[in-house]
């Protein structure tokens, strides 16, 4: 699983995403109280964007991310919990700078829900800082910006 490609997700594949990341964000809601974002979001439309890239056979992991002028956005990340602990998700976080930087963009920007205390000790083991946290509606998020030197 850890050595297997990164690639872009196609329409082939938005079942496979939509089942990782609901099988990595599940166990999140009771403990935050709502349906984590990733999980409402319009998968085939993330993947008809251009926006998804997966890795396994089957899908084990996932990224999706958007361009922005000053930085790459990392909308979601998801490994499926089968998978978790086998490097699958520092793949998908080196994949990530490197994509930014195929891009040209100077730092990467993301932001967890602060209920999900587990993704706040893996962000800052890959260079990302902490720049703020907000309320955004029944969200209290904790944003996170890694600069790509």
């Amino acid at each position: 699983m850890a050595n297997e490609e990164i690639r872009q997700a196609t329409a082939a594949d938005v079942p496979a995403v939509k089942a990782v990341t609901d099988a990595a964000y599940h166990h999140y809601i009771e403990r935050i109280g709502v349906v984590p974002q990733p999980m409402e979001r319009d998968h085939a439309a993330s993947v008809a964007e251009g926006r998804v890239f997966v890795t396994g056979e089957p899908v084990c992991g996932l990224v999706v991310v958007e361009a922005y002028e000053d930085h790459l956005y990392l909308d979601n990340i998801a490994v499926h919990p089968d998978a978790q602990g086998t490097g699958v998700g520092g793949r998908l976080l080196r994949f990530v700078d490197a994509h930014a930087r195929a891009l040209g963009l100077p730092e990467v920007r993301l932001y967890t829900n602060a209920m999900m205390w587990e993704n706040q000790k893996i962000y800052p083991k890959y260079g990302y800082e902490v720049v703020e946290r907000r309320v955004d509606g029944p969200y209290d998020r904790v944003h996170y910006r890694k600069r790509l030197g």
